[in-house]
Order: C-alpha cells, then sequence, then structure tokens
C-alpha cells in the first residue's frame, strides 16, 4: 500500500524537473498559464509537460480543443486517454487549452486574475473572436502562441510533428484556425489539423450543396437568410484575426493545408449544441452531412487533398471519436 501510494504522488507531481514522465490527472498539477500579448493577460492550459522545460524525448504535439462546455480538463483526459492506447504518453506533448468565458448570461465561468474572458456568442472564441477583457486579443491569437512555444527547437529539439485537434465546438475553431492562421509555414515544424463533428464550416464561396445531391448550386434562400454567407459561415463581414487576409489568399491557405475531418457515423441528430440557425442548415442535414459536403467540395472545387474519415458507431461524442482505433494514428502519427 506504501508502495502504491508512493507512485501516484509521484505520477501526480509531474511538474518536478526530476521526473521525466508525463503528468496524467486533470488537475492543477497538469496546468500551466500561457501569457499572450506580452502583458498580463493569460490563459490556462492542461499539459503532459511543462512548456518551459527542454525536454528531449517530445517527438511529437496534440493539441485538442474543447467543445462549447469549455471543459478543458475533460478533453485533457480524453486526449490523454487516446495518448495511452496508441502508446504516446512518454513522446507526445499533449495540451488541452481553455478558452474560459462569462458573459454573465449564456457563460459563466469563474475567472482567474487576468484569465482571458473569451466572448462566449456571436463572433465567439470558436472563430477567432476578440476578448472581452483585452480588444488586442482574439482566440486565434491564443492558438498561435501556443504552437510558437511548443516548436521552440530549444525546449523541444526533437519535435517532428504538431497536430491540431478540436471536436464539435472545438472542431469549429481548429477549421476556421487552420484555414486563416499565418504561422503555419513559419514554425520550422509541420503541422497537421483534424476538425472533429464540428456544427458548421467557413465556405469559401457563396455555393451551397444541394441536400439530396450534395452537388454545389446557388443557394436558393439567401433572400431570407440574408447571412448564410458572413463569417463564420462564409468569408464576408469578417473581422479582427480572420480579416487579415483576402479572401483570395484563404482560397490559397485553405486547400493547402493538410486535414482530416473526423464524422461520427452516427452523428445525424440535432442534439448536443446542434447549430440549426438558417447559415448552418444551408450546409446540410446534420454534422455527418455536412461533414463529407464541406470535404467534398474542398477536393473538388478547390483541389484540396483533405480526408474525410466517418468513424464507426460514433455520435457526438469527444472520447468515442478520439479513441476509435481508426483514429489513433491520425491523432498519434508516425514521427
Amino acid at each position: 500500500m506504501m508502495l502504491r501510494k508512493l507512485f501516484f504522488a509521484v505520477l501526480v507531481v509531474g511538474t518536478s524537473p526530476a521526473y521525466a514522465g508525463p503528468c496524467v490527472s486533470a488537475t492543477a498539477a497538469c496546468t500551466e498559464w500561457v501569457n499572450l500579448g506580452g502583458g498580463q493577460s493569460r490563459s490556462l492550459i492542461y499539459r503532459t509537460y511543462a512548456l518551459m522545460e527542454k525536454n528531449e524525448s517530445i517527438t511529437r504535439a496534440v493539441i485538442v480543443v474543447h467543445g462549447a462546455g469549455r471543459d478543458a480538463d475533460n478533453y485533457f483526459r480524453h486526449a490523454l486517454a487516446a495518448a495511452f492506447l496508441a502508446g504516446g504518453l512518454d513522446d507526445t506533448l499533449v495540451i488541452s487549452p481553455r478558452f474560459a468565458s462569462n458573459d454573465q448570461t449564456g457563460c459563466k465561468d469563474v475567472l482567474a486574475p487576468n484569465e482571458v474572458n473569451w466572448p462566449c456568442n456571436g463572433d465567439s472564441w470558436r472563430s477567432g473572436g476578440t476578448a472581452i477583457n483585452d480588444e488586442k486579443l482574439t482566440s486565434f491569437d491564443f492558438a498561435d502562441e501556443l504552437l510558437r512555444r511548443v516548436a521552440r527547437k530549444e525546449i523541444f529539439p526533437n519535435l517532428r510533428t504538431i497536430v491540431v485537434s478540436g471536436h464539435s465546438a472545438g472542431g469549429q475553431f481548429v477549421t476556421r484556425y487552420e484555414m486563416v492562421n499565418q504561422v503555419h509555414d513559419k514554425l520550422g515544424t509541420p503541422i497537421t489539423y483534424v476538425v472533429a463533428n464540428p456544427s458548421s464550416y467557413a465556405y469559401l464561396d457563396p455555393e451551397r450543396p444541394n441536400a439530396e445531391t450534395r452537388e454545389l448550386q446557388s443557394f436558393g434562400d439567401r433572400r431570407n437568410c440574408t447571412t448564410y454567407d458572413d463569417w463564420p459561415y462564409g468569408l464576408k463581414k469578417r473581422s479582427g484575426y480572420s480579416a487579415k487576409l483576402t479572401d483570395e489568399q484563404l482560397k490559397k491557405q485553405l486547400p493547402a493545408r493538410p486535414v482530416t475531418y473526423l464524422l461520427g457515423e452516427l452523428d445525424t441528430l440535432p442534439l448536443a449544441g446542434f447549430d440549426s440557425s438558417c447559415p448552418a442548415m444551408a450546409q446540410g442535414p446534420s454534422r455527418l452531412a455536412r461533414g463529407q459536403a464541406f470535404a467534398n467540395y474542398v477536393n473538388k472545387r478547390y483541389n484540396a487533398r483533405h480526408t474525410a474519415v466517418v468513424v464507426p458507431l460514433c455520435g457526438h461524442n469527444a472520447r468515442c471519436m478520439f479513441t476509435a482505433e481508426p483514429v489513433l494514428p491520425i491523432l498519434f502519427p508516425k514521427p
């Protein structure tokens, strides 16, 4: 019993320089603050290894973005389970960032001193929205900073690949961040994106898929659904981070970047925060249909080489999606 207690005590104190193993509990012991914008503003992450301590064992990093519940602790657990099944706990830096939000109505997270308050609705954190308490920051700036820290060769000299993934609202974050970010080609480490079960995508032009044939066509209800092509559903009326590049630049970036869409075979019902707004419904009747249509769209229209993987027997469930056997080599590719 004494040896068992000692083992778990050492496991939790994963931040000690004398301990080389991963931090694997969704508690304060496995968290770290990331300062943003050069000031006191900061956001929280869960991570298996400290971002400021040199670690030669790390060969890949996996960032997992939570859903609308902003439960980074649970997503850290999902990612840990997947890393264990993939045999990747020892050589993978797993990170789950928290996009905390408190607008006193829809989102009521308890914020620590100087913690960034990301917008809950509207131009929210999931589409690069500007922080409520720091107008200089957007949620995509947070992702930029994480990638810059992870890619530092002086800290992780043997890092070979980075995977940015997210489920549901986190999938919305990743699909939009993938197309607009400006650090992808500047870090010296290959980045891939894994988009799981989002409710909507950002289309590059005003056409939308036919509900029955999936073929692109002029959207027939645009008089009644006037916002169907506005950001974050299309490219019109972009602001902040997403407005830094032109439409033509985004049309080049989106297909050029390596993306896998993970689509739950059973994610066909309007449940779990399903976006039933008219701009979202213009993209298809279900998350599964929308994902298949969008992958087909970018591959055919823009010559992308994106991959859509339908995950058997999974609905709108992050644990099921991330720990499914076909998904493990996608989240944890061989370096």
